[in-house]
């Protein structure tokens, strides 16, 4: 399963590819409002600067919600670098510009999706990503997970090329069973992915391992 980082923060993002595990990194206008990014100008050099330091995929979104709109944001943002993904919602002027951008090679992510149905058309449209956003079906009372799994087994049913990207992850245990259910990738904040090194028995054996070496050198 591939680990992309939902932030616009640089140091962030420089964090998780220290680490050695980011395959790439997912952003949004909230995101880049909270890092108090302005303009258009400054929101493409952003994303210039996170394209510089992963290696992966770099889904940007767009504004835009009609068919046109949409296009012309899409084409300006993937002028960006190679690795500019075209973040698309999920909307019926949305399908229509995944399947432009498709056609024409440009890769895609399809966001804010919260059903099957939704996923299904994206895929048909040629979507590179899909992004089901477990995490807020969670807080309608509605179980995330059961849609990844859906989501999963329609597209092995018919050998989308469409990849499962996990979104809205709230914790490590979101991430382990996207990563159990099949899931592509999974998308989150640092905190989650750093929670995964956590279990007290490692805090307890590491603590007993050097307190005996210590010993051993005495």
């Amino acid at each position: 399963m591939k680990f992309f980082i939902d932030t616009a923060n640089l140091s962030e993002i420089k964090e998780a590819h220290a680490l050695g595990i980011l395959d790439g990194v997912t952003t949004n206008p909230s995101l880049m409002a909270k890092e108090g990014v302005k303009g258009k100008d400054s929101v493409f050099r952003h994303y210039k600067a996170i394209c510089d330091i992963v290696d992966g995929d770099v889904s940007a979104e767009v504004i835009a919600t009609d068919f046109a709109g949409i296009v012309r944001e899409g084409e300006e943002l993937a002028e960006i670098d190679s690795k500019i993904v075209i973040k698309v919602p999920m909307i019926k002027d949305g399908i229509k510009a995944i399947k432009y951008f498709s056609d024409r090679g440009k890769k895609t992510n399809c966001t804010l999706v919260f059903s099957a149905g939704q996923a299904l058309l994206a895929a048909k449209a040629g979507a590179t990503y899909v992004s089901p956003f477990l995490g807020r079906l969670d807080d309608v009372s509605t179980d995330g997970l059961v849609l990844i799994e859906q989501l999963v087994n329609i597209y092995q049913n018919y050998a989308f090329d469409t990849q499962v990207l996990a979104a809205s992850i709230r914790h490590s245990m979101h991430i382990v069973r996207c990563a159990e259910l099949g899931a592509d990738v999974a998308t989150c904040p640092l905190a989650p992915i750093l929670a995964l090194l956590n279990h007290p028995l490692t805090d307890s054996g590491l603590a007993k391992f050097l307190s005996d070496a210590k010993k051993m050198s005495e």
